[in-house]
């Protein structure tokens, strides 16, 4: 029954990892409510949700930097126990174009969210951090203990903030608040029943979807930007990491922050501990789904760090979380959920 399940508000549920999160959830015996407020995502994830798990998961449109309109959800949602804050604008390209945008959305969201929490009493939340705050890495893997430096974006620098202010808010006298932070790498893939996935409202901003576009004839053709970095085939490495890996790893988190665990703060880098380039993801995508890739390289884009991915022994350690996916396994599924997409 609903009512005997542990309450979890899941901002930003209808979203790529938000509603593979809310599916993980649910199926580990919690009730998640979703908030979303459909400026990158849609309404049909809400079907998708519907054919899964066979229950409609209680979702309200609002923004959450609306500070009455979420004191609203919590009131008619008296019971909520812990807060997964996924909230927030994720392009850093857009992010150069449009910097306020992303400070009032990352930035103003955390803070009506706390406010809010406050009122109510709900002194639980896993936050939604990013590899961002590392910058460009002295040293490779990174461990939670690596220096964050100065980001390389606007995107970045509300992750740094959003981290910061959480940090500052637990540590005031008297403070009840838990948080976790979990720093995620590169999610990928999409969730088996090919019913949620990736679905980029636009040009894709990321790697597969892009991938998966191309080899659906939606897009010409991908272009690798730069082959000149100092890794194996000249292509940046980045840490792939299966999304309902990376979903799995957000009920972990709620099971230990509801459970008040010593620290009032706690992070967590949750990625694979593997990293692979750019080419190899798509010689792997090829292997995976027999397609072939139509694919050039452009020049390298302003930005870009040449190479990032995790040391997960803390996830592994602490939380007992480890991924269970392989790349190409992960790849096949973001390629299922693309052919879906076409069947309509």
């Amino acid at each position: 029954m609903t009512d005997q399940r542990t309450k979890i508000l899941v901002t930003g549920g209808a979203g790529y990892i938000g509603s593979h999160a809310v599916v993980e959830l649910y199926e580990a015996g919690y009730q998640p409510v979703i908030i979303d407020n459909f400026s990158n995502s849609q309404v049909s994830v809400l079907d998708g949700l519907r054919a899964i798990l066979g229950v409609d998961v209680p979702c309200y449109r609002i923004d959450c930097a609306d500070v009455a309109a979420l004191r609203d959800v919590f009131q008619r949602e008296s019971d909520i126990q812990g807060v997964i804050h996924f909230a927030a604008s994720k392009a850093v390209g857009e992010s150069v174009q449009q910097p306020l945008l992303y400070y009032r959305n990352n930035v103003g969201s955390l803070l009506a969210l706390l406010t809010v929490m406050e009122e109510v009493g709900v002194k639980s939340v896993v936050f939604s951090s990013s590899c961002t705050v590392y910058g460009v890495p002295d040293k490779l893997p990174v461990t939670e203990q690596t220096p964050t430096k100065k980001a390389t974006s606007p995107y970045g620098n509300t992750k740094q903030m959003c981290e910061d202010i959480l940090n500052d808010v637990a540590a005031a006298a008297g403070s009840p608040l838990r948080t976790i932070l979990l720093r995620y790498f590169n999610p990928i893939g999409a969730h088996a029943s090919a019913r949620i996935g990736e679905l980029p409202l636009g040009v894709p901003n990321n790697l597969v979807p892009f991938i998966t576009q191309t080899a659906a004839g939606i897009r010409e053709k991908l272009t690798i930007y730069g082959d000149v970095y100092d890794t194996p085939d000249g292509t940046n490495i980045r840490d792939y990491i299966h999304v309902v890996d990376l979903a799995k790893a957000h009920v972990v988190a709620v099971r230990r922050v509801l459970a008040g665990s010593s620290a009032t703060v706690e992070t967590f880098n949750v990625g694979t501990g593997r990293g692979n380039t750019v080419l190899e993801v798509v010689q792997a995508f090829e292997r995976a789904t027999g397609q072939t890739l139509n694919y050039v390289i452009g020049p390298p884009r302003a930005g870009d760090v040449p190479a990032i991915y995790a040391d997960a022994t803390k996830a592994a350690s602490v939380l007992g979380f480890q991924t269970t996916t392989s790349l190409d396994d992960s790849l096949a599924s973001a390629w299922q959920w693309q052919q879906s997409l076409a069947q309509g």
